[in-house]
């Protein structure tokens, strides 16, 4: 098991005592190896009333996973910050009818480089992520989120 993978398994059982909803959607371990990060879910506890995927839980999956991809990656550069979302858009591409998963891949370098910069200059940078749902290698839905990083003090 790589530091990245232990780092990550290690980071979601600590946030499922401080998120107490995400204990109740049937995650699996995640899968990350500091470049990309995946969230899985059982579909049983995000069923609708249509027999698929929940929307709101797909919003979850893919909300916490962006949130999730900035706050390791920052751990990984030493910093200790409050992450949080700004702003997301969402697509609903295809309904979700069995298991599901949440992937995120870190941006090009020039990217971090900007944020970690502004995280130096001004204490706080934000970061664009993409994160797509998928049920197997369907793509059921996407988030455009910008996220925010904030140094504790």
């Amino acid at each position: 098991m790589s530091n990245s993978q232990k780092t990550a398994e290690e980071f979601i059982d600590w946030l499922k005592g401080q998120i107490p909803l995400i204990n109740h959607m049937g995650f699996e371990e995640p899968t990350y190896d500091g470049r990309s990060l995946t969230l899985s879910a059982a579909l049983a506890p995000n069923v609708n009333d249509k027999g698929t995927g929940f929307g709101g839980s797909l919003a979850t999956l893919a909300t916490l996973c962006g949130w999730a991809m900035v706050t390791l990656y920052l751990k990984e550069q030493g910093r200790d910050c409050d992450v949080m979302i700004r702003d997301s858009q969402l697509k609903y591409l295809a309904p979700v009818t069995g298991d599901f998963s949440a992937i995120t891949l870190l941006p090009e370098q020039a990217e971090l480089d900007t944020f970690i910069s502004y995280m130096d200059n001004k204490g706080r940078g934000r970061l664009n992520l993409e994160v797509e749902v998928r049920q197997g290698d369907k793509v059921a839905m996407t988030l455009s989120g910008a996220y925010v990083a904030v140094e504790r003090l």
